[in-house]
This record gives structure tokens, C-alpha cells and sequence, in this order.
């Protein structure tokens, strides 16, 4: 779980584990990379005699970043219930669609899958702080129980009860659709959505189908869900209307197919999408800038 050695190369050879286990604990990519800095800077404070003592500096990183993720989602609902409007993770992009080069951006750290879906990380947001460290790196990254309950300071039998309470409400989430699935109707929303065509929204989307926007106060978004397709469709209609020289992409957000809407260059919002039995069930709309700036670079 770590790499045995106090090499300077060993040590920052853990840092794309410790970004993928902070955002699947935090959804804030700035959020996680201050928390992968403090583990850091904790290494770095413990005399030289102390880090030889450490047989596995991975899984020691991995520790104090998960406290110090704890930490930050005691903290983060205080926040958040500040924040203007509704508050959504962060989105992230396909790595093969940005022009890096180099590991120097957080969101090229990720690794893309299940774990990391806009619906799995809004469920993941539901749950208290230890029942998200203990299901996430139990069930996510495979940590026993030992070693999880010196983080959240619990004892292993707990933290089991907690990842198995935390289970359940990932269990009572709908099952993802199949890529190919998702695809083709966010394929079917997008040409509806180009040509404003509002019935043929409506037959796309659950009659319960909600739509949350996350505009952080900075950029115009609806403040409260958007409940029922009808509503929805008439919403993005009126939003094309207002936005004339959008431009509708399809792009993957967080490993499943999405939309990105851009205007002269710029990418405006992300938005990722939930279905079942064929129809669009959840919109998550990511507009606040902050969070968009790993596509600046959309291609």
C-alpha cells in the first residue's frame, strides 16, 4: 500500500493515490490538493530518524490525508450551507481530451471510474464524514479495517458497520446505465436541446427527472432543484433562447457520457446526466468558473 524508502522519488511517486483517495473523500479538486499539500508538508516536518521508522511512507500519507480529509468534510457542511445555491462536486474531464503534456494539473491525477460518476459522488455527499472515509477506502481502495479506524478514530468493528451503512445507500441509488446507454440519450438530449424542441425533451425525461444547477453565486443558475420533465424542458429550451451561439458538445464528465456548452471557446457548463429504464432521471449542471477550469482547455 505504500513504498517502502524515504526517496524523495518514492514519496512524490504517491501523490496521484493520495489525489485520487482526497477527491473521492472531498469532490473539490482545490479542496483535495490542499489536503494532499498538508499530508506532504506533515512528512516533510518529521525529523529524518522519524521517516526511517515509517516502513510504508505510502500508507502513511495515505493515513494523514484522510484525516485531514475528515477533517475538512466536518468542516465542509458548515460551508457549503453558505454556499449560493446548490453545491455539486467538482466535474472532471477525459484526460485524452486536454493538451497537458505533464501530471500538473489535479484533474490529470484521476483516475477515471464507477467510483468517481457524478451520481456516485452525489450519493457519496449524503453521508456523514466516517461513513464516507470508512466506505471509500474500504470498498474504493481496499484498506482493511485496521488501518481505517486509526484515521477516523473508531474501532475496526465500527468502521465496518459504518462502510456497510454507507453501502446501503449506494445499493439504494439506481444502478449506472451502460455506457453505450447513456451515450445514446444524452446523444437524443443534445439534438433536442439544439433544436429546441420541448416535446421531444419531455419524452426523454422521467416525469420525475430533476435538474440541479451549481452556479456557486458567481455565474446565473437556478438556486433550487428543477423538479419534473415538463418543467426541465421547458428550462433548457428557455436557457437556448438566451444563450444564442452555444455550442453543445458531447464529452465525457467523470468516466460517463455528458454534455459541455460552450461559447467562443469557453466552456460555459458541464453537465452530467443519470437515467433509468431509458430516460434521463438526474441533470447536474456545473457552471461556477472555479470549477470549470480544468476544461479551459476543451478541444
Amino acid at each position: 500500500m505504500g513504498t517502502t524508502g524515504t526517496s524523495t522519488d518514492g514519496i512524490a511517486g504517491e501523490r496521484r493515490q493520495l489525489m485520487n483517495v482526497a477527491y473521492r473523500l472531498l469532490g473539490s479538486l482545490a479542496e483535495s490538493e490542499d489536503a494532499v499539500q498538508e499530508a506532504y508538508a506533515r512528512w516533510y516536518a518529521l525529523p529524518r530518524g522519524r521517516q526511517d521508522e515509517i516502513v510504508s511512507p505510502g500508507a502513511w500519507l495515505t493515513t494523514v490525508t484522510g484525516r485531514i480529509c475528515l477533517d475538512v468534510l466536518g468542516s465542509a457542511r458548515a460551508r457549503r450551507e453558505r454556499y449560493v445555491g446548490a453545491w455539486l462536486p467538482d466535474p472532471l474531464p477525459e484526460r485524452a481530451e486536454r493538451d497537458h503534456g505533464q501530471d500538473t494539473d489535479p484533474a490529470d491525477q484521476m483516475v477515471l471510474d464507477e467510483s468517481v460518476t457524478m451520481a456516485f459522488l452525489v450519493v457519496l455527499e449524503s453521508m456523514t464524514p466516517a461513513e464516507r472515509v470508512a466506505f471509500v477506502l474500504h470498498d474504493v481502495f481496499r484498506y482493511p479495517f485496521a488501518e481505517i479506524a486509526e484515521i477516523v478514530g473508531r474501532t475496526p468493528a465500527a468502521c465496518k458497520q459504518l462502510a456497510a451503512s454507507a453501502r446501503r445507500r449506494v445499493r439504494a441509488a439506481r444502478a449506472p446505465v451502460s455506457l453505450t446507454g447513456q451515450s445514446d440519450a444524452v446523444r437524443q438530449v443534445k439534438a433536442a436541446w439544439e433544436s429546441k424542441n420541448i416535446a421531444a425533451l419531455v419524452d426523454l425525461l422521467d416525469p420525475a427527472a430533476v435538474m440541479t444547477a451549481d452556479g456557486g453565486g458567481m455565474v446565473g443558475a437556478a438556486l433550487r432543484p428543477i423538479e419534473g420533465g415538463a418543467r426541465i424542458a421547458q428550462y433548457m429550451v428557455a436557457i437556448a433562447d438566451k444563450a444564442p451561439g452555444l455550442e453543445l458538445l458531447e464529452r465525457s464528465v467523470n468516466g460517463m457520457p455528458g454534455l459541455v456548452a460552450r461559447r467562443d471557446g469557453t466552456v460555459m457548463t458541464v453537465a452530467a446526466f443519470d437515467l433509468a429504464d431509458g430516460r434521463v432521471t438526474r441533470i447536474w449542471a456545473v457552471r461556477n468558473p472555479e470549477k470549470l477550469r480544468p476544461w479551459g482547455r476543451d478541444s
